[in-house]
């Protein structure tokens, strides 16, 4: 199995819809519309393009040639400007394969050589056990549980705040 990340480009808009529109939506933010238009991936590409190498870095997850999800660090801002956000998601039929793991350590590498920062924050859902692992298995600490912090679905959730220091 080959497994690389690349740049996104505005000619992947259409494959962007087609993922966004077929994610696992269960722990992710609501900040992803739904459904996810050609108007929204056309948006996203343009945020991206502006920000890539400066404040973030955003790249599609690519297995045998073929773009199954997305990860990205995003550059905080003001106080916490040496600190990345990092988020990503991966189409179900990828999921257990070691995926997610391979390029979260490949993002986190890149990240710490090219945005000048000096830690990656990550928050997920207390009872996604998926990522929770993916994160443990890239040296990020487990910092705290933010008790009832999370709404989604009419449900209230934990969230885990994980943090790696380069």
């Amino acid at each position: 199995m080959e497994i690389k990340l690349e740049k996104w480009s505005l000619e992947k808009k259409e494959i962007l819809k087609d993922i966004c529109n077929k994610i696992d939506r269960k722990y992710l933010s609501n900040r992803i519309p739904n459904p996810y238009t050609v108007e929204d991936a056309v948006w996203w590409l343009n945020y991206v393009n502006e920000n890539e190498g400066k404040d973030g870095l955003f790249r599609a997850i690519v297995v045998d040639g073929k773009v199954c999800g997305t990860i990205s660090v995003e550059r905080k801002k003001d106080i916490y400007t040496k600190d990345g956000l990092l988020g990503y998601y991966l189409l179900n039929e990828y999921w257990g394969k070691g995926i997610m793991t391979k390029v979260t350590e490949e993002i986190c590498s890149l990240a710490f050589e090219s945005l000048g920062i000096v830690r990656i924050s990550a928050v997920t859902f207390e009872e996604n056990i998926g990522s929770r692992k993916v994160l443990e298995r890239n040296g990020f600490r487990l910092e705290g549980i933010r008790e009832k912090a999370i709404f989604k679905n009419e449900e209230i959730h934990n969230e885990c705040v994980y943090g790696k220091v380069k």
